[in-house]
This record gives structure tokens, C-alpha cells and sequence, in this order.
């Protein structure tokens, strides 16, 4: 089993880009890969306060100390690309890692008014 990172909006709208997480989660899960979200697990009550800005670099940097250990890294873009997915991108691209770009399908549909 492919194990990947998955990259996604989190700060902002943290319901909807909760959702999207989970969704993104799905969508690697049904292609066969073990997806690890770190922005959903280290952002839960009484584990990091991702509005205090120490605990959330300090999470973000955490998240990343495990890619060395993944077979990719996968990033959701359809609500776009959040400063904290950037950072992350950037430093999964100096360290080497393969980085692919995803979408989930119809997920368009789902937040159209």
C-alpha cells in the first residue's frame, strides 16, 4: 500500500475545509493508498491550538517531519492552495519528495451555490 501525506486547507473556513480533508482522505483511501492528514489529527481539542501561532508552525513542521517516510505527496487543490500548504509544498520540494497535484471529483458540484 502506497503510503502518502495529504496536503489541504485547514485555517480559514475549518468546517468546510474539514470536510474537505476528510473527503481527500477518502479519495486516497479508495485508490488503494494509506493517506496520513496531519492537519486533522494535531488540530483536535487538546492537542494543538492551530490559532496560536507557535502551536500551528510547530504542527505544520510536525506534519512534515513524516514525509521522509511517505511514498508521495499528495495535494488537494480544489479550494486552492492556503499559505500553510505552501510552506509545506516548499518543503517537500527541497527535501525531494515526489509531489502530486489532485482534485477531488465532484467536488465542484458539492459547494456550487
Amino acid at each position: 500500500m502506497r503510503l502518502v501525506i495529504v496536503e489541504s486547507p485547514f485555517a480559514g473556513d475549518v468546517e468546510t475545509n474539514t470536510t474537505y480533508a476528510r473527503a481527500a482522505l477518502r479519495d486516497c483511501l479508495n485508490r488503494g493508498e494509506a493517506p496520513y492528514a496531519s492537519h486533522l489529527l494535531y488540530t483536535q481539542i487538546g492537542v494543538l491550538n492551530d490559532n496560536n501561532p507557535e502551536e500551528r508552525q510547530h504542527g505544520i513542521d510536525a506534519g512534515i517531519a513524516w514525509a521522509d517516510l511517505a511514498d508521495a505527496i499528495i495535494v488537494y487543490t480544489d479550494l486552492g492552495i492556503s499559505p500553510g500548504m505552501k510552506y509545506g509544498i516548499n518543503e517537500h520540494a527541497e527535501a525531494g519528495h515526489i509531489i502530486e497535484y489532485r482534485t477531488i471529483p465532484g467536488w465542484a458540484e458539492r459547494i456550487k451555490p
